[in-house]
């Protein structure tokens, strides 16, 4: 321990800044693809770097790596990716069209069972009502109408009848974007199979943001998943002091992927200084 003080009054500042600066000349700038994933691109290299010193709000490819509570079992995974994912009405439906009866017109949705049971969704007529009364389409709760298991009418309320063919056709166009299931923030949730130890274990990168609802769902360990988006970290979700542990984990992954080794006490220098205030 008293060899790796170093004697005060050194200049550890300047010291830092040529470490890690010095590497960081050398790196080629360009986007790696993830090891196991290929669908998945993540920014490494300079832009990357650059992304974390300046504390980005909007990073290019936020990602949040998801541990599992049974990590050896893929339908688990499919099960909690159905969960995290976001689901639109559109995908789930057979059809959304516009029903016209002599006394009454409204738009009838039929929702598709076999793909709910295949997508391992935890959706059903009633969710799906649910889900349309709390969109920002103000349809109230009595103007949605569950019918069998499969079959939702949704009755816009207008006097006249021309505004009525109008509200129809605008809801015909809104309701497949509405999300039954899943957090709206996340574009896609990819599961990765990790083959270390010679078993497979099961976990979730998540492409996008809101690291506290990935925590809270049911099926993921909340104290194993990370982010890699500092600002996320700190100002919604883990405070302070798990944004400098993530600014050292990211500067020392790029590093590392770029087959650079930088001593971790200059890492641990520059994310002290970012986070001190």
């Amino acid at each position: 321990f008293i060899r790796a003080q170093m004697e005060p009054g050194s200049a550890v500042g300047a010291l830092c800044a040529q470490s890690i600066g010095e590497p960081g000349t050398q790196m080629t700038l360009k986007t790696f693809h993830f090891a196991g994933v290929a669908s998945m691109n993540i920014t490494l290299g300079v832009p990357r770097i650059k992304e974390i010193i300046n504390a980005s709000k909007a990073i290019s490819t936020p990602i949040i790596t998801a541990q599992l509570d049974k990590d050896d079992d893929p339908d688990f995974a499919r099960l909690v990716k159905g969960r995290i994912e976001k689901t639109l009405l559109g995908e789930i439906s057979e059809y959304i069209e516009e029903v016209f009866l002599p006394d009454d017109c409204f738009i009838l949705v039929k929702l598709s069972l076999e793909r709910i049971r295949l997508l391992r969704l935890e959706v059903n007529a009633e969710t799906v009502r649910y889900s349309i009364c709390i969109s920002k389409l103000r349809i109230k709760p009595g103007d949605v109408a569950v019918h069998g298991e499969a079959v939702v009418c949704v009755t816009p309320r207008e006097n006249s009848k021309s505004s009525m063919y109008y509200v129809l056709q605008s809801l015909k166009e809104e309701l497949p974007k509405v999300v039954v299931q899943g957090i709206p923030e996340v574009s896609r949730a990819v599961i990765h199979i990790d083959e270390q130890s010679g078993k497979e274990k099961y976990k979730l990168l998540v492409e996008g943001d809101n690291l506290r609802a990935v925590m809270a769902t049911h099926g993921v360990k909340g104290t194993k998943t990370s982010s890699n988006n500092t600002y996320e970290v700190v100002e919604k979700t883990l405070g302070i002091e798990a944004a400098r542990t993530t600014i050292i984990n990211e500067i020392q992954y790029t590093m590392v992927n770029h087959g650079m080794s930088i001593d971790r006490r200059h890492v641990m220098l520059l994310s002290d200084l970012m986070t001190y205030k």
